[in-house]
């Protein structure tokens, strides 16, 4: 039986598309770990999407977050991400349980993040109360817009390693 590697690194230019896809949203990215495989191992393929990611850029990292529901709105979750919907809904399971008005507040801070910036706000969110979002949310609205974008690119390059992961996982 083949492990998740092979499979990755034998499969079809189509399927090895969806699989990076769910794990980035950025085209660029993607086709830049198409054209580097077959990995050797799992470091390969880590450090591979490393290198791919630095060799993006802002309209990449814009692109890559268009493929992220809002956190929190499980509604939005369910509908345009069947793909990753599983993977987002464990990343950010620290919302499901939370208080109402940090709910409420997460809402209105995105709506507020999305107004100021242009993209929705992205926080690599696995082992984060729906708390702990919603403070990091608003540390980051003093940020300028560049440094912001940036943040929110890093915080990409961390969800990615961990769909990475999960992909090697399945």
């Amino acid at each position: 039986m083949s492990t998740p590697l092979e499979r990755l690194n034998t499969a079809t230019t189509e399927e090895a598309t969806q699989a990076f896809t769910r794990c980035c949203g950025s085209t660029k990215w993607v086709q830049r770990m198409l054209a580097v495989r077959p990995f050797r191992d799992a470091e390969h393929l880590y450090a591979e999407a490393v290198d791919a990611w630095a060799r993006t850029g802002p309209e990449d990292w814009r692109e890559a977050f268009t493929h992220h529901p809002r956190i929190g709105d499980v509604s939005k979750l369910r509908e345009k991400f069947a793909s990753t919907a599983q993977w987002s809904s464990q990343e950010q399971k620290g919302v499901a349980g939370a208080d109402e008005g940090v709910l409420q507040a997460l809402a209105q801070g995105n709506r507020d993040y999305e107004s100021r910036y242009g993209f929705i706000f992205l926080v690599c969110a696995t082992g984060k109360s729906a708390a702990q979002m919603l403070e990091l949310l608003q540390d980051r609205m003093h940020n300028t817009p560049d440094a912001e974008l940036r943040i929110a690119a890093g915080e990409q390059a961390k969800i990615t390693r961990i769909r990475l992961e999960k992909l090697l996982a399945s």
